[in-house]
């Protein structure tokens, strides 16, 4: 049966990076969805797994990472058991793209915008030379950008031309799931604001389903619908925006600790504090509740077994053992 409510879902994804120094478990056992129109924030610090997880979505895990386990189901259908040239030619950027973290890497410098994107393109659509052309300017003049910069080198343009150029690279062949992986990092704050706005703009405009990464909790109150919570390569949370951002509701203590750390421009903080302690090594994670080391409100039972993500409210689930005893 075809789930007609969610454009992706994700079940017990588990990515292991096979080092020198032992295994490392990246994204260890996560389950989520994602539905149609909706914008899904992923949050979390450095290290989290938030990358690690929307590479895996995309079969571009870099080696020695390797996704060992569950399912990602994108129209019904599991990619994971895919071969790369199916991937490359049936799935990636034409039912889901990705918007990399850090434009001017992802755009060679000795190309012209023209060439670069012509390539895409023609990789994946039987068109001539000018009909391609013709899409390009299209989707350059949807996010805003003047015909003559398909001429131009990336050198040539600012940081926020040359991230406008990878989102329109990233839809021009019509995908509905978009990620994108800290769009507005190394932007100004006047062109993040652009970057928002766009994204918010083209969303609403081709009805797309996104995945945001961010460290900034303050951009995802802006953008997302929902929030999922990551912590050292675990989901913590997953609620609505108005459950994780209302001001008497439940959370877990770590998403409380990240609110805590992140200025309000609307609500009064008495001071901004900091999660003692650092990430974990997930070559040999701690037992139970991962995040306990780092927490204040740990119990004895948070040491020694692993909390379930369960439903304190309808949409919104914690894996946190001061929400449920058994």
């Amino acid at each position: 049966m075809v789930d007609t409510d969610n454009v992706l879902k994700v079940e017990n994804l588990k990515i292991n990076f096979f080092t020198r120094k032992g295994i490392v478990y990246a994204v260890d056992d996560i389950s989520f969805t994602l539905k149609k129109g909706e914008t899904l924030g992923l949050v979390g610090e450095s290290g989290c797994g938030k990358t690690t997880t929307v590479l895996g979505l995309m079969k571009m895990v870099p080696t020695p990472g390797e996704i060992i386990g569950g399912r990602i189901l994108i129209g019904g259908k599991d990619i994971i058991p895919l071969s790369e040239n199916e991937m490359r030619k049936k799935v990636r950027w034409e039912k889901i793209s990705m918007v990399f973290q850090g434009a001017m890497n992802c755009l060679t410098p000795v190309y012209t915008i023209e060439k670069q994107m012509m390539e895409t393109i023609q990789e994946h659509k039987n068109i001539d030379r000018l009909q391609a052309k013709k899409c390009i300017i299209n989707y350059l003049n949807l996010v805003g950008l003047p015909e003559d910069t398909i001429r131009r080198y990336p050198h040539e343009l600012s940081g926020g031309m040359k991230q406008r150029i990878v989102i329109a690279t990233a839809l021009f062949l019509e995908p509905k799931i978009v990620i994108c992986d800290e769009p507005t990092t190394a932007l100004d704050v006047v062109v993040q604001a652009q970057i928002i706005n766009l994204i918010k703009r083209l969303k609403k405009k081709l009805g797309l389903s996104v995945i945001f990464i961010t460290h900034d909790l303050a951009t995802e109150a802006e953008v997302a619908d929902r929030l999922l919570v990551m912590y050292a390569g675990k989901l913590v949370e997953i609620g609505t925006n108005e459950q994780i951002y209302g001001k008497q509701g439940l959370r877990h203590p770590y998403t409380e600790k990240l609110l805590k750390a992140s200025p309000r421009l609307h609500e009064k903080v008495e001071e901004l504090s900091f999660i003692p302690g650092t990430p974990p090594n997930l070559v040999d994670p701690p037992s139970g509740c991962r995040f306990h080391p780092r927490c204040s409100e740990a119990m004895e039972r948070c040491k020694k077994d692993e909390p379930p993500l369960i439903e304190v409210e309808p949409e919104h689930r914690i894996a946190c053992w001061r929400n449920h005893y058994e």
